[in-house]
This record gives structure tokens, C-alpha cells and sequence, in this order.
């Protein structure tokens, strides 16, 4: 339900099904390069190790970064090939008891509410079967002084149907969408707001596209 960074530069995008992503996902051995998200980086590596929610983590890079930094993390996707490689790969850097994989989803699951320390989704893709609704319940997850982390790919013409990464219209949002269902008496420093891509992951990826990214704290 979520892209992170291809292995081996451009690769096509799966149908937005969960068909779709097993197909990737049998395709190679790893699709993903492994590292963290880039913007996940930047926002989370000054915070406090606490508990997170990384919703549609994939193979799992996003969940290994926190937990070699002492979180604790719970990484949801609805691909079980996916969590599988992401649980091996725990147990090979010995972070097994920091992570737990749990397979759903997100159009469906609601996160226990005021859960975690960090909630952060990359890339999310999906038919959104109410895409506001499932914003509203990665919100609700957020602890009082909890970060929300919401990245996804800026909408414009480099999406167009010739773009190795093109996506359907549908799967892409703003930090703006997000932003607009939070509740502003209950959040604080909310933050939408367009940042370039990290320059190696675009050269890795083939993809220079903008991200949008959506900071805010719950008060």
C-alpha cells in the first residue's frame, strides 16, 4: 500500500489492489532498497524514541530505521510477502522484540486511538474507499504531543500516463487533504508544505517528483 524506494532503479507501479502489490512483490527477491524514507529522517531523528505506527510500511525500511533507534514500532501493510521480508530482516539485525508486523488493511483497520508517539505514512497508494476517513484514524492514533508524518507525491504533469512512476489520479493527495481533517483545536505547528525529493533517492528511483508532506503535533 505504500512506496518506498525501488532497488534497482525505475520499475513500473502495481495496479492499486492488493493483487497488484503481491505480483511486485513476487517479482524480485526485494523491490525496495531497504533505507529509510527520506523525509522520515528529517522529522524523526531529533525526537524521542517512543512507539510509532508506520501505516503501509512495505518491506519494512521505515520500521527497521526507528527501531535500531530504540523505538518501538508497529508496521502495518496488507502485502504478507512484504511484512515476511521485513520480519526477516528484523530478525537478521536482531530487532525482532522492537516491531510488530501486523497485516491489514487501511481501508479497513482503525489503529488503537492515542496510541503511539509517531504515526507516519509514506506514499500511501489505494482505491480509498474513504480516504479522509482513513487520515481521520492515522490522526486519532497520535498520542497527546505525538507527531503525525504524512508524505506523498506532489500532484503535476510529471505524473503524466508516459512516467515510469505514473499513478492513477485517484492514489495521489496533498498535505493540504490531510491537513483539512484535522481537527485544529486538538493539533498544533501543523504544517503542509511541498519539499524536493531527496536528490540520491530520485537519481536511484528515476523519480524527481516533489514531495508533499504534511507535519503536525497533537496537543
Amino acid at each position: 500500500m505504500s512506496e518506498h524506494e525501488h532497488g534497482a532503479g525505475p520499475a513500473r507501479e502495481p495496479a492499486i489492489t492488493r493483487e497488484g502489490y503481491e505480483e511486485l512483490y513476487g517479482s524480485a527477491p526485494a523491490v525496495w532498497t531497504g533505507r529509510p524514507n527520506g523525509q522520515l529522517v528529517a522529522e524523526a531523528s531529533e525526537l524521542p524514541p517512543g512507539t510509532a505506527l508506520d501505516a503501509g510500511a512495505g518491506e519494512g525500511g521505515d520500521a527497521l530505521w526507528l527501531a535500531s533507534r530504540g523505538w518501538r514500532v508497529t508496521a502495518v501493510d496488507f502485502s504478507p510477502v512484504a511484512l515476511g521480508r521485513g520480519a526477516a530482516k528484523a530478525a537478521e539485525l536482531l530487532l525482532t522484540d522492537r516491531i510488530e508486523w501486523r497485516h491489514e488493511d487501511l481501508d479497513a483497520w482503525t489503529p488503537p486511538e492515542r496510541a503511539f508517539d509517531l504515526v507516519t505514512a509514506h506514499y500511501l497508494h489505494s482505491s480509498w474507499t474513504d480516504r479522509d476517513a482513513l487520515f481521520r484514524r492515522l490522526a486519532a492514533a497520535v498520542a497527546p504531543g505525538g507527531t503525525l508524518l504524512v508524505v506523498g507525491h506532489q500532484q503535476g504533469e510529471a505524473w503524466g500516463s508516459g512516467h515510469a512512476h505514473a499513478h492513477e489520479a485517484g492514489a495521489l493527495y496533498t498535505a493540504e487533504d490531510v491537513a483539512a481533517v484535522l481537527d485544529p483545536d486538538e493539533w498544533a505547528d501543523v504544517v503542509p508544505e511541498t519539499r524536493d525529493r531527496d536528490p540520491g533517492a530520485a537519481h536511484r528511483t528515476g523519480n524527481p517528483v516533489p514531495d508533499t508532506v504534511l507535519v503536525a503535533r497533537r496537543l
